[in-house]
């Protein structure tokens, strides 16, 4: 296949490019440092602008997942923008790129998150439930995805990509938690009791890769392991895992102090079930938490 992908520099993005490399797809990847993309994605072609592509051979598929970090920096009126900036706008433009063309990829899987439903507190959320829309994570999510929608008038069949945090073995949320955790340093966010739905690098890649196969497979689709857990639960199964103990909590009026609105990130939660990903027959090789764990802190 010919695949386009956007964000493929980004931690979900290399470990595509590595897993759809070994089984012979053709790679592009459109990115603002398209020079850094034979390092970080081998054997991918980096593109600065679209228009590069205008004429060339049809493309199989196009998969979005660029935007900047969402929990590196307090949202800021100026972050909120670059933020919108590079989701939404970047959605609109890669649309609008492919209904210029004479042959339309059939398929754009698009990336979104969980925090498209906001702080669900204790309510059991699947596909069917409705979007948070009162803080700018969700009003954020909401927006990319309707631009994504849009290929649809197309013809194209779209993908909405849920993903919650995902667990990897020198990057993402785990890199930043595991120093403190690793010198007895862990610690519960707020009460704790918080739903935190997760997935291990390798389910998020075999989600992406299954959706893409199946033709029958369109819509919102939550990108979570079927077990979530509360904070708590979380803090002490992965000080567990590293042999430490994890005493602390940091108390919910620090971080919304320290992060402002982006608090939610930490302090809401989402009782998440991925529901349509279940019923396509999607099968996980790391449903449980400490299995996950497991494998990404132990293996060599």
């Amino acid at each position: 296949m010919r695949i386009l992908l956007t964000g493929g520099t980004g931690l979900i993005g290399q470990a595509l490019c590595r897993h759809w490399q070994q089984h012979g797809h053709e790679l592009w990847v459109w990115s603002r440092k398209p020079q850094q993309v034979p390092q970080l994605c081998p054997g991918a072609t980096g593109i600065a602008v679209l228009d590069e592509l205008n004429g060339s051979a049809p493309f199989d598929a196009v998969i979005n997942l660029a935007g900047a970090p969402i929990a590196n920096q307090r949202w800021t009126e100026a972050r909120r923008q670059l933020l919108w900036q590079s989701r939404v706008d970047l959605t609109r433009r890669l649309v609008d790129w492919m209904g210029r063309q004479a042959s339309v990829p059939p398929v754009l899987i698009s990336g979104s998150a969980v925090g498209w439903y906001g702080d669900g507190g204790e309510q059991q959320l699947t596909e069917a439930s409705a979007p948070g829309n009162k803080d700018f994570g969700s009003q954020l999510c909401v927006a990319w995805e309707q631009e994504a929608e849009q290929a649809r008038q197309w013809g194209v069949r779209v993908v909405l990509l849920r993903t919650a945090p995902v667990l990897a073995k020198n990057a993402g949320m785990l890199a930043r938690l595991l120093p403190s955790f690793r010198l007895g340093l862990g610690a519960r966010l707020g009460d704790g009791q918080q739903w935190m739905p997760w997935i291990h690098l390798e389910d998020q890649v075999a989600l992406i890769d299954y959706l893409l196969h199946n033709q029958s497979c369109e819509g919102p689709y939550n990108a979570c392991a079927p077990q979530p857990v509360r904070n708590a639960e979380f803090t002490r199964v992965l000080a567990q895992e590293l042999g430490k103990p994890a005493l602390f909590h940091a108390p919910a009026w620090a971080l919304r102090l320290a992060l402002g609105e982006m608090s939610v990130l930490l302090l809401g939660g989402q009782h998440l079930i991925p529901l349509r990903a279940q019923q396509a027959g999607f099968s996980w090789r790391y449903p449980d938490l400490s299995e996950a764990l497991r494998d990404l802190l132990h293996k060599a």
